[in-house]
């Protein structure tokens, strides 16, 4: 089987001077065009979510309103719904209901938590050993910020290599964000 090249076809480019400013300033343009267009669709989505948010409140409360009702039913009658809990979960006629233990939530209060990792790594106390062992973690990473400060030496390295982070062409009209902004 051959491979046949296939050429593809040219796009125009720009004939002149001339013709680069006028098409630089139908870019800035078409961005403000674009940027007005942008605004008014966000104000159109703020507007329906706003509509929404008002149909939805009254809902919202009626529902906050009725499982508040059953949580109390369900609260009193607990022993009994609950067979003496041994049970966590209630099949009723039109849903189930069940009681679940949320985790454990750690919070340090008073001190930051570098203090109480130093803490821990109090050098000499045998009493702090287990703990160390069980609440301290030790993390390796890469400093990629490092590496690309530092390139021929990361590049030394087995697998690393560093690229160029490549060239951007950048046009900006004048004027796109001073009528933008005032828009």
């Amino acid at each position: 089987m051959t491979t046949r090249k296939t050429k593809t076809l040219a796009k125009p480019a720009a004939q002149s001077r001339e013709e680069t400013e006028a098409l630089i300033a139908r870019i800035g343009d078409l961005q403000r065009d674009l940027q007005r267009r942008e605004a008014d669709h966000g104000d159109a989505v703020a507007r329906l979510k706003e509509t929404a948010e008002a149909a939805a409140k009254p809902l919202k409360e009626e529902i906050a309103e009725a499982e508040d009702r059953v949580a109390r039913w369900c609260e009193a009658n607990r022993e009994a719904l609950t067979k003496g809990d041994k049970h966590k979960t209630v099949r009723l006629l039109t849903g189930v209901i069940s009681w679940r233990h949320r985790p454990p939530k750690v919070s340090i209060k008073g001190r930051k938590p570098e203090d109480v990792v130093q803490h821990l790594l109090t050098p000499g106390d045998a009493a702090l050993l287990h703990l160390r062992r069980l609440f301290v973690r030790v993390k390796y990473e890469l400093n990629k910020e490092a590496m690309r400060d530092h390139p021929e030496d990361a590049a030394s390295l087995p697998g690393v290599s560093i690229g160029s982070a490549g060239e951007d062409f950048i046009i900006e009209p004048f004027g796109a964000e001073a009528e933008g902004a005032a828009a």
